[in-house]
């Protein structure tokens, strides 16, 4: 029979090892989380801050495309395996992640707006002023909700309680408010101009720029403006928040960081040899603020004082808004580069040609790229 010492040093053995084990187990697991599962709207979150959870592949390689009947220049949104995006036709398209044709569903006007995903639903609005609520898995269409002028910029949204409220932009000049579940309009915000962009959405607050030259900051309960800040001439972009800050480029050529609070513009940069416009939404990492101009060139600026940390000539003019995952940023630009650079030193990383224009934005889920062009393309990269 074993001696009890020999038996006792076999059990603290086993329990040893079974601490490692389930170590192992956990450190596997934790290995696994940051790949983005989701990407539900064109930034990311509904703070619209264009930073996705992870890191971009290393030196992808193309994995597929889908060839839809017209191009795009909404964004792809992703969730639930299912990537929806919307082309110049008026069709929405729902694909799996291999490029496989899940559904279809026609508007009777053009798409330019990029999709929100929700609850296994997708928003959406088209050129003629309406906006639909699909089912996610089938693409059936559930409510439509009608503005008085087109819809180019995403739908966001804000929960308070059971509510979901939906704040959309439209050339009526107005920001819409509607219930997310009924398609019932609760409120509606007017500016002095055409609203392109998205509103993005913190704090209960939703903030969106305009044609007006405006920074609104809006009740999202109440539809009451809580301030309104003079940024520019026009802003047909989307705006960035983080901490109370707004990151916002507009048509003169002009980036600013906007203290919400205050009502006031804490720095500005601005290109006074090109003025040309940053159509762009801007991404935030850290103490990096990174955006995209029709110059050419991507900016990555300190945030909390406006220093160019960095800027990088891409070769065409940019309209789709930069990515940033871990230390890189993903930007394309109109001649149909697709570029990593680093987001230290704007260094580049890796690039792909598809030789047709991108002015939708890149979405980041599983580790997978997924961009739609104006080719009629949908491509992923990966490994």
């Amino acid at each position: 029979m074993p001696h009890r010492g020999f038996i006792k040093k076999i059990v603290e053995c086993m329990k040893a090892n079974r601490r490692i084990f389930l170590a192992l187990v956990f450190l596997l697991s934790i290995g696994n989380i940051g790949a983005q599962e989701c990407w539900p709207i064109f930034r990311g979150d509904p703070s619209l801050q264009g930073r996705a959870i992870g890191k971009l592949p290393v030196d992808p390689d193309l994995l597929w495309s889908f060839q839809a009947s017209d191009g795009f220049k909404s964004s792809p949104v992703v969730c639930e395996g299912i990537i929806v995006a919307g082309s110049l036709d008026g069709k929405v398209i729902g694909l799996d992640m291999q490029g496989k044709e899940l559904w279809k569903f026609e508007c009777e006007s053009s798409i330019e707006a990029p999709a929100l995903i929700l609850n296994s639903k997708v928003y959406f609005g088209d050129l003629d002023g309406m906006l639909y609520a699909l089912d996610l898995e089938t693409g059936k269409e559930l409510w439509t909700y009608e503005a008085e002028n087109q819809i180019s910029g995403s739908v966001n949204y804000w929960e308070v309680g059971t509510r979901i409220y939906l704040l959309v932009g439209s050339y009526d000049y107005y920001l819409h408010c509607i219930d997310a579940e009924t398609g019932i309009g609760l409120w509606k915000y007017e500016s002095d101009n055409f609203i392109n962009g998205a509103g993005s959405c913190a704090d209960g607050r939703v903030v969106f720029g305009g044609c007006d030259g405006f920074l609104h900051v809006v009740n999202i309960e109440t539809g009451i403006a809580d301030n309104k800040v003079d940024v520019a001439t026009y802003v047909a972009g989307s705006v960035a928040i983080e901490g109370g800050k707004a990151y916002v480029g507009d048509y003169d050529g002009g980036f600013s960081c906007v203290d919400l609070d205050k009502g006031e513009v804490s720095w500005k940069f601005s290109n006074d040899k090109s003025q040309l416009p940053f159509i762009a939404s801007p991404a935030i990492s850290g103490e990096r603020v990174v955006t995209a101009g029709r110059d050419k060139y991507v900016y990555c600026f300190n945030k909390e004082d406006g220093e160019i940390l960095w800027k990088y000539n891409s070769g065409s003019r940019l309209d789709a808004s930069p990515l940033i995952a871990g230390k890189n940023v993903l930007v394309c630009n109109m001649r149909g580069d697709i570029q990593i650079l680093s987001l230290l030193s704007g260094e580049v990383l890796w690039s792909y040609e598809i030789g047709s224009p991108i002015s939708s934005s890149p979405a980041l889920v599983d580790g997978k790229i997924i961009i739609s062009s104006e080719d009629g393309n949908i491509y992923c990269f990966g490994k």
